[in-house]
């Protein structure tokens, strides 16, 4: 039997908040209102353990795309966990393995509900970059086939956990409308940042659901670097060139840590939930730190960040990233999602969906005043130490980041910058 396809999309990119938002199809409600989270903090530990080790087993992937890397694994496992919500059998084994859901259904889709208000929670009175405030804004959507029957349990499910409808779009009669309706609310959701987000060809007439998360951050510094003191400098790239562009420099207190074979500092934004950690492999070092780098390596380097004055050289960057990332999410376990033996029938109480595709987008900018970053992603388908001696860290070779959500731990956006002209 002919499959139907399920489209997983993802997008990250700058977001406003504070805009009317325009009807993007017809809504259908489930009847079921979010619930207030009530999640054991055990629970949500241990989902965050699994989304970080997930973020990093993924980035081992990502890493032989050449030049810079941006995505978000939040708003990847937020999407496929809405998906994972409707799979059952060995598809549903092979997706809890891979991206690192420990939990029973019932207790994961309620720890993602907790997270998912948490960090929506932060910032309160905080600022972000470029006299906006700070936001820090997860949204989800669900596209699907008018009159197309989905299991009211699946629909449920989702409203009462993610907050998220059912949009009805007609793919198999207006499948290109449909996929522009879908690109228009992405757009929206992350201030025309993310475009296109569903390619040409990436729905047809045999698409039946499309999933989409967004994430949208907008945080200024808590320190924010000097304009005055911003200046052309050089940054080495892997290949031994040399490019020119904008450094940033501040001396001031912030998280640091050196290891074996590297330096780390931690950069917190205005409000003090959020940070910034940047690790720099020593010089000439680069890809064997890359490789080595898992969830346990990151979580030594995290807790041994110490308050310290920091002399820190930094670029200016800004740049996007896109992937597919069927293949993949196949390589890392789940391959029989994307086959024609998935099994998402607790959507519809049938085997007849499979997912087409997993699309992220993701952008940043990084400046004196702060960081924007977006990430959508689509289912088709302590106290201050003891100050140190002022040390210096010099960001002119190729660094890895990635912006963090304090109080839980959870990585929300990971990179690298390799160039960042």
């Amino acid at each position: 039997m002919k499959k139907l396809l399920l489209p997983i999309v993802l997008s990250a990119a700058l977001l406003f908040s504070g805009c009317a938002r325009p009807t993007y199809g017809e809504e259908l409600k489930s009847g079921k209102p979010r619930l207030s989270p009530n999640a054991p903090a055990a629970d949500v530990s241990e989902l965050v353990a699994g989304n970080n080790e997930f973020a990093l087993a993924l980035y081992q992937l990502l890493k032989a795309e050449d030049g810079n890397i941006f995505y978000s694994p939040y708003s990847i496992s937020a999407a496929l966990a809405m998906t994972y919500g409707g799979a059952r059998g060995e598809t549903e084994r092979q997706m809890a393995d891979t991206l690192r859901f420990t939990l029973g259904q019932s207790r994961l889709h309620a720890a993602f509900n907790a997270l998912d208000t948490a960090l929506n929670s932060r910032g309160q009175g905080a600022k972000g970059k470029d006299d906006e405030p700070f936001v820090l804004k997860v949204v989800n959507a669900l596209w699907g086939q008018r009159d197309f029957k989905f299991e009211t349990s699946y629909l449920d499910l989702l409203a009462e956990n993610y907050g998220a409808g059912l949009r009805l779009v007609d793919f198999i009669k207006d499948t290109e409308n449909s996929r522009q309706t879908i690109n228009s609310w992405v757009a929206k959701e992350t201030e025309q940042r993310i475009k296109d987000l569903l390619p040409q060809g990436s729905v047809n007439d045999l698409t039946r659901l499309v999933l989409t998360n967004a994430v949208y951050f907008n945080g200024g510094w808590l320190n924010p670097f000097s304009e005055d003191a911003t200046r052309s400098g050089a940054f080495n790239l892997l290949d031994g060139r040399k490019v020119i562009v904008p450094m940033m420099f501040q001396s001031s207190g912030m998280g640091y840590a050196v290891g074996d074979g590297y330096q780390a500092v931690e950069l917190k934004y205005d409000g003090g939930e959020l940070s910034m950690v940047i690790i720099l492999p020593a010089e000439g070092a680069f890809g064997a730190f890359e490789t080595s780098l898992g969830s346990a390596k990151l979580a030594s380097i995290l807790a041994a960040l110490k308050n310290n004055t920091v002399n820190l050289t930094m670029p200016k960057f800004e740049f996007d990233s896109e992937f597919g990332l069927k293949e993949t999410l196949a390589v890392l376990g789940m391959p029989v999602a994307f086959s024609d033996s998935a099994d998402f029938s607790g959507m519809t109480g049938r085997r007849d969906l499979q997912i087409q595709d997993v699309v992220h987008k993701a952008f940043i900018s990084v400046d004196e005043a702060g960081t924007e970053a977006a990430a959508a992603t689509g289912v088709v388908v302590g106290t201050t130490s003891v100050p140190l001696d002022p040390a210096t860290v010099t960001l002119d070779r190729p660094f890895i980041f990635l912006i963090r959500d304090i109080a839980s731990g959870a990585i929300i956006f990971t990179g690298r910058v390799v160039d960042p002209s």
